[in-house]
């Protein structure tokens, strides 16, 4: 089994078979749909308990830097006990978490806790939710990794990252549907849905490939190794641009057409499910039929990203922030499964677990610093945190410019 598992396949096979796909879609698709309510209900539901644009923000920023910090550690743990443990690890959190946070806002909506109480209770929570659900995502990759040779990584890895956009897509629909009972609803149906994946994945998923480090350490890989820095970097860059739009845009949809908390909810749920769709289709359409080097679609996808901010950033309209949301999904979708499967392909087999770790916490790390910049700046002057994203994503876009030296040597 291990000589098998060093090629990057499983029992002879080239890639991984549907049903265990299918598993591993079921589980990102779960945190995929759960986060896409949060997103919409937070901004909302934060303010109808007294909680201001920073803090709210804070609490999205300060969870996506304990995911940055903890993924890795899951990555690199997944190759010690497995895959599939890690991934029920990350569900579970994910499902225990959505309770709690619901429950505490609805303490909150009583008068029981509020003010700062309330926002180091909520920082703390959410914290916790993400140290555990950052498991879900490289153990999920690494899995998919084990058991997909070279030559279709970024096909596998570019439908597996459909969850994410179906989630994404589904998600604010659900959330607009379900925040008509009251603004907590969506956190019970997120906590509900990442518990009976828990289930299904932990009865139905094969163990997979033996843990390599049972043999041999696995080397720990860092966002500044030189096979791995353009896709880090080009990953997190993008995230925190499109974390000072998406954050922010709540806030400037309630403001602009002067929404009540569940309008918003809705509206910011229809542009992130346009923008999810967005990004489904160039994932479908473009990346799993690209047989070229993954750098072109990061370089693509980051372009795409770059003209959708500076359309939402200089216009104020619905109509506008639909177009720009088109055009940042469609960025997203060519771009995380592009840095996945380069960076992937960059390294050895037994460093799949490590570089499925960093990979993962990108787009957490992009989360640390957008929300509460944009939200600082958005609280200051409004159009200041859609153009402080476009200075940073033109800095990403001109960086994946320039030549690889080592492009994709790994035959993992």
């Amino acid at each position: 089994m291990t000589d098998i598992a060093a090629t990057g396949s499983l029992a002879g096979t080239e890639r991984l078979d549907r049903q265990s796909l299918f598993l591993l879609f079921i589980g990102l698709f779960a945190t995929a749909i759960g986060q896409a309510f949060v997103f919409a209900i937070l901004p909302p539901l934060g303010r109808s308990v007294g909680l201001d644009e920073v803090r709210i923000t804070a609490i999205i920023s300060t969870s996506a830097l304990v995911f940055t910090l903890v993924a890795p550690f899951w990555g690199r743990f997944s190759d010690k006990i497995g895959r599939k443990p890690v991934i029920l690890i990350g569900l579970m959190g994910y499902c225990i978490g959505s309770l709690a946070f619901a429950v505490l806002f609805s303490l909150a909506g009583d008068g029981v806790i509020t003010g700062l109480t309330l926002f180091i209770i909520a920082l703390i929570i959410r914290s916790l939710q993400a140290a555990t659900m950052s498991a879900t995502s490289p153990g999920c990759t690494a899995y998919a990794a084990d058991h997909t040779v070279a030559r279709f990584r970024i096909k596998t890895l570019a439908r597996l990252s459909s969850a994410n956009s179906i989630g994404m897509i589904m998600g604010p629909v659900m959330a607009g549907l379900v925040a008509g009972l009251g603004l907590l609803a969506p956190l019970v149906v997120a906590s509900f849905m990442s518990g009976l994946a828990a289930v299904i994945i932990g009865l139905k998923l094969s163990k997979g490939v033996t843990p390599r480090a049972t043999q041999t350490q696995p080397q720990r890989l860092g966002y500044l190794d030189p096979r791995l820095r353009v896709y880090l970097f080009s990953a997190i860059g993008a995230f925190t641009g499109f974390a000072m739009v998406q954050q922010t845009l709540a806030f400037r949809l309630q403001d602009v057409l002067n929404l009540s908390g569940i309008e918003t909810a809705q509206y910011t749920g229809w542009a992130m499910m346009v923008s999810a769709a967005s990004s489904l289709f160039m994932q479908i359409v473009i990346a799993q039929r690209f047989a070229g080097p993954a750098i072109q679609l990061v370089r693509w996808g980051g372009g795409l990203l770059l003209f959708g901010t500076v359309i939402i950033s200089a216009l104020d309209s619905w109509g506008a922030v639909l177009t720009s949301m088109v055009l940042i999904g469609a960025g997203l979708g060519l771009l995380m499964p592009a840095v996945a499967a380069g960076a992937s392909l960059a390294v050895g087999p037994k460093e799949q677990g490590g570089v499925s770790g960093l990979v993962s916490a990108c787009p957490a790390a992009g989360f640390v610093l957008g929300p509460i910049s944009g939200g600082f700046l958005y609280q200051h002057y409004q159009p200041a945190a859609g153009w402080g994203a476009v200075v940073i994503l033109l800095i990403v876009f001109v960086a994946t410019l320039k030549p690889l030296r080592n492009p994709a040597p790994s035959a993992a």
